[in-house]
C-alpha cells in the first residue's frame, strides 16, 4: 500500500482539489485527508482565457506556471504523501483531431515538491486511438468494491454520475475481479454539466455558480431549446465517447435571449435530459445512480435528475464517499496504478483498442521522466 496524493483542477475552473488515498493500485486501503485551494484574484480569468488553446500557442507558459504554482502550494499541506498524481488543467480536448492538452508540467511539480509525480494521464490513451476520457471509471469500480466491502452497497451493478464542467457516467460491476476485466465497466461523457451554467452566472451576474440551484428553481425550462439540444448527433453516437468543455456552444447561444432564471432552468433541464438519454447505453439498469462532483449540491439539478431517470439517485455520500474529492482521490489511485504498470483505461471506458497504462512519472532530483505503456 502506498500513500498517494491526487490533485485535480477541473473544467469548472473554481480551484484545485487534493486528497490522500492509501492503495495498492487495485483496492482502496483507506481514504485520507483532503484540501482545496480556490483560484484567487484573476487566476480563474487567466485560465478561462486559455481554454481551447494548444501547446505552442503564445502565452501558455504563464498558464502552465500558474497551474504548477497552485498545485505546489496545496501539495505542501500533505507532507506524508509518497507519490503525487497530477492531472493538470485541461485546456482543450479533441481526441479525433489535435489530441488532448492539460497545462502544467509534472516534472516542474516534482522538482517543486521533492516527490515523484505521475502526470499526463490522457495522452497515451489518445495516441493509441482512445478518447482519453473519462479516466475516473476504473476508480469508480474500486469505490464500489470498497463500499461493498464496507457493507454500504449491495454487490450489484451501480452507476456513478460525475457532474463537473462536463458530465460523465460510469456503469460498474463491483463483483468483477478487476476494473479492466470484461463486463466490469462502461463509461462515457453524457453531455454538458456545470460549465454552461457557471459561465452563464459569470457573464450575467459576476458569480461563479448558481448557489444551491436557487436561480434555476425560480425559472422555467424552454422545451424547444431542449428538443433542439437532444437532436444533436452526439446523443446517437455509441459510447465510449468524450466531450470538450465547449462542445455544445449552440446551447449556450440558444439561451442568450432568455431571462436569467429561465436560461438557468433550461441549462439544468439540458443536463438532466442528456443523462437520461445516456442511460439507454448502459449494459443493464443500475441499482442506483450515485452523484458526485459539484452538481450534486445544486437542488435544481438533483430534482431534475430524479424526475428524468428510471432508477433511484443519491449523492455518493450515501455510501460513505466524498463527492467533492472523488476526482482528486481518483488521480491518487491512478498514480499508483501507473507506478505499478496497471491499466488506467480500456476499450469500454475510452474506446482504446486494448487496456492502456497512460501516464508519465517524473522524479524530483535527477530529471528522469518515464513513459509507461502496457
Amino acid at each position: 500500500m502506498i500513500r498517494a496524493l491526487g490533485m485535480m483542477s477541473g473544467t469548472s475552473l473554481d480551484g484545485v482539489d487534493a486528497a490522500m488515498v492509501t492503495t495498492d493500485g487495485t483496492r482502496i486501503g483507506a481514504f485520507g485527508d483532503s484540501g482545496y485551494r480556490a483560484w484567487g484574484g484573476n487566476q480563474a480569468g487567466v485560465l478561462h482565457q486559455a481554454l481551447g488553446r494548444w501547446p505552442g500557442d503564445p502565452g501558455l507558459d504563464e498558464v502552465a506556471r500558474l497551474v504548477v504554482d497552485g498545485h505546489a502550494g496545496l501539495a505542501a499541506d500533505f507532507p506524508d504523501a509518497q507519490l503525487i498524481g497530477f492531472h493538470g488543467q485541461t485546456l482543450a480536448h479533441d481526441p479525433a483531431g489535435r489530441g488532448t492538452h492539460q497545462a502544467g508540467s509534472g516534472a516542474d511539480l516534482a522538482r517543486r515538491t521533492g516527490r515523484p509525480v505521475v502526470w499526463d494521464f490522457r495522452s497515451e490513451d489518445v495516441r493509441q486511438g482512445g478518447e482519453g476520457a473519462p479516466l475516473v471509471p476504473f476508480f469508480h469500480w474500486a469505490c464500489a468494491e470498497w463500499a461493498v466491502g464496507q457493507g454500504r452497497l449491495a454487490p450489484a451493478p451501480v452507476a456513478f454520475l460525475n457532474l463537473g464542467g462536463v458530465g460523465n457516467i460510469s456503469w460498474v460491476d463491483p463483483t468483477a475481479p478487476a476494473p479492466e476485466a470484461p463486463g466490469a465497466c462502461l463509461a462515457f461523457d453524457t453531455g454538458p454539466a456545470n460549465a454552461p451554467l457557471n459561465d452563464l452566472l459569470r457573464r450575467r451576474r459576476g458569480l461563479t455558480r448558481d448557489e444551491g440551484g436557487a436561480l434555476a428553481l425560480s425559472g422555467r425550462a424552454n422545451p424547444g431549446i431542449i428538443a433542439d439540444f437532444l437532436a444533436d448527433p452526439w446523443f446517437r453516437r455509441l459510447p465510449p465517447k468524450s466531450l470538450d468543455r465547449d462542445r455544445f456552444a449552440d446551447l449556450t447561444r440558444a439561451v442568450e435571449a432568455l431571462s436569467d432564471a429561465d436560461a438557468a432552468a433550461t441549462l439544468v433541464a439540458a443536463l438532466a435530459s442528456a443523462v437520461a438519454a445516456g442511460m439507454g447505453w448502459l449494459p443493464s439498469a443500475p441499482a442506483q445512480v450515485l452523484v458526485c462532483g459539484g452538481g450534486r449540491h445544486n437542488r435544481a439539478i438533483m430534482a431534475a435528475l430524479a424526475d428524468a431517470l428510471p432508477c433511484p439517485i443519491a449523492p455518493v455520500e450515501a455510501v460513505g464517499l466524498d463527492g467533492d474529492m472523488l476526482e482528486a482521490q481518483a488521480f491518487a489511485w491512478l498514480a499508483v496504478r501507473v507506478l505499478r504498470g496497471l491499466p488506467t483505461s480500456g476499450p469500454s471506458t475510452t474506446g482504446v483498442a486494448a487496456p492502456v497504462c497512460g501516464g508519465r512519472i517524473s522524479h524530483p532530483h535527477d530529471g528522469r521522466v518515464k513513459q509507461t505503456k502496457v
